[in-house]
């Protein structure tokens, strides 16, 4: 998925993130494992602690996936964005990708429990 939502935005600095979701069964970190930061709780997001870049995020209501930044990747080729969700959360100035399908918000009609910025916090 290509993400825009505002913790998205906020975790990396950029105006979006491409995300690889794995099953977390068949996902391993093949250097260190990266450092764990809760910012609300059941979201954790991932950093390399070497050098603090996003790396990867997982939250508790989905316990069997692991999203991992696609620039993190050996070759981020192989996972083009399929989607681009939360636009409702978009830069107004941002260009997006005619090719893709758009959600307003997530991809997986997620409960209002775990959706960014509805308390604000990420």
């Amino acid at each position: 998925t290509l993400c825009h939502c505002r913790c998205s935005r906020r975790g990396s600095g950029g105006t979006n993130v491409a995300w690889a979701v794995f099953e977390a069964a068949d996902f391993e970190w093949t250097k260190s494992e990266p450092a764990d930061f809760s910012s609300s709780p059941g979201i954790h997001w991932l950093f390399c602690p070497g050098c603090g870049s996003l790396v990867g995020y997982r939250r508790a209501s989905r316990p069997g996936h692991m999203d991992v930044t696609t620039r993190t990747l050996d070759d981020p080729d192989l996972f083009p964005p399929a989607v681009e969700i939360w636009l409702d959360h978009r830069i107004g100035w941002e260009t997006l990708n005619p090719d893709l399908p758009k959600r307003p918000q997530s991809s997986l009609n997620a409960p209002e429990a775990w959706r960014p910025d509805r308390t604000g916090s990420c």
